[in-house]
């Protein structure tokens, strides 16, 4: 008689993940109901200055945001051999293989968007992206609104590049109000930048408590969060969702507990956007050898620091928070900061086949940012952002165990000096 296997129950939502997740379909509900009033609706990029269309009360929703969730709900599968069974190359981004098939489909088992009648694209997350959205923009023949957010030569943006930028987003706000009828409020946009900003600050806080060691909540916690971060970052809304967030922490704090199912015995560096179709694989596999997830740039990415009321710094904050618009040297700073300041043991870095701007210069910034940090071990495996077929549960076991024993051999050296 073979024995039977009790599976574990699914460890229970917490108030703030049932919040966040509400708060999302909520989004995707209003923007479904505008449409169906004859309101004109938008998608955009992710990195995409959401304050002007949040004053204008614009519903806009993130294909970016939706590919995620259908590919971390493992519902992607059809919406790929869609695509490539319609000109699209396995080789390209597979958020915009999934959003392209979506286009012609407009129904999944996920949260459905409706047809744009407009679409904002700003360059700051990735080249490809323009593309992308000019496809879409001849498909529905509709009009396409690009914000060029500028390269960045120096380790600050320049006041010609500000300048620049803010007289797109001067000419954005008046093409969407003569698109869409609305008038602008130069009072209501100085307010919408205050809730950003305050939503950016309570963003900030919860990741600071990754420094704590050992860590009172998972990293991997973070990827849970970000689509109110990217979604609704403009509404107070996301503000309930931090700041029930923060206090579930701080009380993790106070009784000596965590999110992280395992006891800590490394702390890493996550490089790179999250491998949404086995994100459940990876965080068990970490917890399988104590490895907790206590910083990533990517989560940061909508952390936009700038002065509510002043367009030119929000202009500078937006062309400055992507790796695709900075320095590799500016990259290798930012990350030794974390690491230190997050007693970082190592970094993982994924190779994802999806996203070309990330993974083209992480060969030079392991190297480079091994060399800043004294020698931190590194890691990589390969995987995707969206598209399941890219991806191996053995090799990324393999990799784990191996770099689990290298980060306990460094920290035994250094402990013995």
């Amino acid at each position: 008689m073979s024995e039977q296997v009790t599976k574990k129950p699914k460890r229970k939502k917490s108030k703030s993940q049932l919040m966040a997740s509400a708060l999302l379909d909520k989004a995707y509900q209003e923007t479904i109901e505008a449409k169906a009033r004859g309101e004109k609706i938008g998608w955009s990029t992710s990195l995409f200055p959401q304050e002007i269309a949040e004053t204008l009360g614009l519903h806009i929703v993130y294909p970016e945001n939706h590919g995620a969730a259908i590919a971390a709900k493992k519902l992607a599968d059809p919406f790929l051999q869609y695509a490539e069974a319609h000109d699209c190359n396995n080789d390209l981004c597979s958020y915009a293989k999934i959003d392209l098939a979506y286009a012609d489909i407009l129904d999944c088992d996920a949260s459905n968007m409706p047809r744009p009648d407009f679409l904002l694209v700003g360059n700051n997350g990735c080249n490809e992206i323009t593309k992308w959205f000019e496809l879409l923009s001849r498909k529905y023949n509709i009009p396409l609104f690009m914000v060029d957010m500028t390269y960045n030569h120096q380790n600050h943006v320049t006041k010609s590049r500000t300048k620049y930028i803010r007289a797109q987003l001067e000419q954005l706000i008046t093409d969407l109000c003569e698109l869409t009828g609305k008038t602008w409020n130069p009072d209501k946009f100085a307010e919408i930048m205050k809730i950003s900003t305050m939503n950016r600050n309570l963003w900030e806080q919860v990741a600071d408590y990754l420094a704590i060691v050992p860590s009172p909540i998972s990293g991997f916690d973070l990827f849970n969060y970000m689509g109110p971060m990217v979604f609704t970052r403009g509404r107070t809304e996301t503000a309930d969702v931090l700041r029930q967030l923060i206090a579930e922490t701080e009380e993790n704090i106070k009784n000596g507990k965590s999110t992280f199912p395992a006891k800590e015995e490394f702390r890493v560096f996550w490089e790179g956007i999250a491998c949404w179709p086995y994100l459940s694989h990876n965080l068990k596999t970490l917890k399988k050898y104590g490895i907790n997830v206590c910083a990533t740039a990517y989560a940061r990415a909508w952390s936009l620091d700038y002065t509510p009321g002043d367009l030119d710094s929000l202009a500078a904050a937006y062309s400055f928070t992507s790796s695709n618009n900075i320095l590799l040297e500016e990259s290798v700073r930012r990350r030794k900061e974390w690491n230190e300041k997050f007693h970082i043991d190592g970094t993982i870095y994924h190779v994802n086949r999806a996203c070309k701007v990330m993974v083209c210069q992480q060969q030079e910034l392991m190297r480079q940012v091994s060399e800043a940090c004294g020698g931190l071990p590194y890691m990589s495996f390969d995987g995707d952002q969206a598209d399941y077929r890219n991806f191996s549960e053995a090799q990324f076991e393999q990799r784990i165990e191996a770099f689990a024993e290298t980060m306990r051999n460094r920290k035994e050296a250094l402990k013995n000096g």
